[in-house]
């Protein structure tokens, strides 16, 4: 840390961005600027329904609550700095700060990631033992849940984020993304990182398969007992109850294997600008909507929040 503190202004970094000022480029900026908006509303929105809400106090809405937070912290780690570059038409980034968004956005997506896959097994138990639920999924089982999937996140990004700043870097400095992303900013080392890029593609597949192997895993003892049920309409609430978490999962694993997992000579820095504003912007909003919307309980809990505000008013 002494020596990240150490590093003077003209160790500052230049982020290239993704929008130019074109008419098109404008218009695609309020585009982000409105979908960040909902993000961060929606998940602000979610996190106090399932405070207030007694109903929402179970497992999956505890789960369900972490996810939120860490969207709500992983839109706001790399979209307000772009937002900034770009409006002021400064477009540098300090040696520190570069560090702390790396560190950040690989402990958030790691932590989502492990999370996701664990809720898979959440919803697993809810329709194959509904009868040893509360044992199975208890409150400390659900903290070790939490816990755990953070830890991972936590230890994973410090780790990455301090072996990447160590690195020493020259010539223009310009980062050919909208955050310093850690492969865009591995291009400007002065020496080879061929092996550490390869220690961090060994990682992210370990990272994504892990999480990814408990989904199918779950998916397919839970496919396994729906057919064993006696009762069609019980099939489909309990495939209804998994349609969420699938769509988040298919959103979240989608874009993640198509930034980390394909070769390098596949890889385009356009590509992956795109990819990562689905990645960092999209997701984040689309989690919220797709599990109130699809949920009766969270539709349930706002409808009962906005009759109290409405009651409130009145009087």
């Amino acid at each position: 840390m002494e020596i990240w503190l150490n590093q003077s202004s003209t160790d500052d970094f230049i982020l290239l961005g993704i929008f130019s000022h074109s008419p098109t480029d404008l218009v695609l900026f309020s585009v982000v600027m409105v979908v960040f908006t909902v993000a961060l509303c929606g998940n602000v929105l979610l996190l106090f329904l399932i405070y207030i809400d007694p109903r929402l106090h179970t497992p999956m809405y505890f789960f369900l609550s972490q996810l939120s937070l860490m969207d709500l912290m992983l839109v706001c780690t790399n979209v307000p700095k772009m937002v900034v570059n770009f409006l002021s038409g400064r477009k540098s980034i300090s040696f520190v700060g570069c560090g702390i968004q790396i560190g950040l956005f690989v402990c958030l997506v790691g932590s989502e990631g492990l999370l996701l896959g664990l809720m898979a097994y959440d919803r697993y138990v809810a329709i194959s033992h509904p009868l040893h639920y509360p044992v199975l999924m208890s409150q400390r089982v659900c903290l070790q849940i939490v816990g755990s999937s953070w830890a991972f996140g936590i230890i994973d990004g410090v780790i990455q984020m301090v072996v990447v700043m160590t690195f020493p870097y020259c010539g223009l400095r310009e980062v050919n993304h909208f955050f310093c992303e850690m492969l865009s900013l591995l291009k400007l080392a002065c020496i080879d990182t061929s092996i550490f890029e390869n220690v961090i593609y060994a990682c992210c597949v370990f990272m994504l398969f892990l999480p990814f192997s408990i989904i199918v895993a779950s998916y397919a003892l839970i496919l396994r007992a729906v057919l064993h049920m006696r009762s069609a309409q019980a099939g489909k609430k309990a495939l209804t109850t998994c349609s969420s978490h699938l769509t988040a999962v298919s959103l979240f694993y989608g874009a993640a294997m198509f930034i980390y997992l394909r070769p390098r000579r596949y890889r385009a820095p356009s590509h992956d600008k795109v990819v990562s504003i689905f990645y960092t912007v999209l997701t984040p909003m689309l989690n919220p909507l797709i599990y109130s919307l699809r949920n009766q309980e969270v539709m349930g809990a706002l409808r009962k929040g906005l009759d109290h505000c409405r009651i409130g008013s009145q009087h």
